[in-house]
């Protein structure tokens, strides 16, 4: 298999700070070692004792955005997800299969799987991949400026392509741009605090029909600028009224960093920061047409 191309510093990690060698957002706690490893173990070790499950709330959403914007579309080429910070293709992996993100931390923190070398738990995972493979599986194109990351899940069958690139700091590649063409739907569940309209715009001048983009954003940053982005390009950014757990807090001084954060920006931490637990909010763009005929509401709660 091709292995992933490279560009650009550490990666933006799926709990928001950012990856290796770069400090975390704000006042939150840095995993930055468990998002450029070799495979995904570490990952799952050190996120699992937190309850990190935004790709758990992201699964059944993206699978009906899919079903509702595969039904708009108007060619016949097959459905195209395009998955920002993918990291090691967990959203893809929800997607493609019939697996919780709770079956995941078991198989990657099991003594078989702990016991193993990163070859052998390869072979191990692209056999377990391909035997939970659901019939509606759809093309995954994973983004992610870990190499190694993307690297694993390109090898293991979760990514149909796999780029480790940077757009924030590097145009894109053409290898890139060529996979995006027929993206559908672009999703997001994590590090959009470290993403500007630049990114989007890239990968939205090469998508060759209208683009769906759903993304989890934690509620103690903005995303104003990347929905204007979005608007320009005639995409209607609507707002999900509900929010979703990210993940527990690590410390008392991280908790008051997000009340304080969620505050700034105008939103209201009761009942949710204040309990114990990062929240994320469901951006959904679309063209204005498919809010119509797809009301969000019905898409969140299925």
């Amino acid at each position: 298999m091709a292995p992933a191309q490279s560009k650009g510093p550490g990666p933006f990690a799926a709990d928001g700070s950012r990856g290796a060698g770069v400090s975390a957002a704000g006042g939150m706690t840095p995993f930055d070692d468990t998002y450029n490893r070799p495979d995904p173990r570490a990952y799952f070790r050190a996120l699992g004792p937190w309850e990190y499950q935004t790709p758990h709330h992201a699964q059944g959403v993206f699978r009906r955005l899919l079903r509702a914007c595969g039904s708009s579309k108007d060619t016949a080429d097959p459905v195209t997800v395009l998955d920002i910070c993918c990291s090691y293709g967990i959203n893809a992996a929800l997607l493609n299969h019939d697996l919780t993100l709770d079956d995941l931390y078991a198989h990657y923190t099991s003594p078989q799987a702990t016991a193993m070398t990163t070859a052998e738990l390869a072979e191990w995972d692209t056999a377990y991949y391909a035997a939970h493979r659901r019939p509606d599986a759809v093309r995954v194109v994973g983004l992610d400026a870990a190499p190694h990351a993307v690297s694993y899940a390109r090898a293991v069958g979760l990514l149909d392509e796999a780029f480790a690139e940077n757009l924030e700091t590097a145009p894109a590649g053409p290898d890139l741009l060529r996979a995006v063409r027929h993206a559908r739907l672009i999703t997001l569940t994590g590090g959009a605090g470290f993403l500007s309209p630049r990114t989007f715009q890239a990968l939205l001048d090469s998508a060759h029909g209208p683009v769906w983009v759903a993304a989890f954003v934690l509620r103690t940053g903005a995303y104003d600028a990347i929905a204007a982005c979005l608007e320009t390009n005639g995409l209607t950014t609507e707002k999900a009224t509900a929010t979703f757990p990210q993940r527990r807090f690590t410390s008392a001084r991280e908790q008051q960093y997000a009340i304080d954060a969620v505050t700034a920006v105008g939103e209201n931490p009761h009942g949710k920061e204040s309990e114990g637990y990062f929240h994320t909010t469901l951006y959904l763009s679309r063209p204005a047409t498919d809010t119509a005929r797809h009301p969000l509401a019905t898409l969140v709660r299925g």
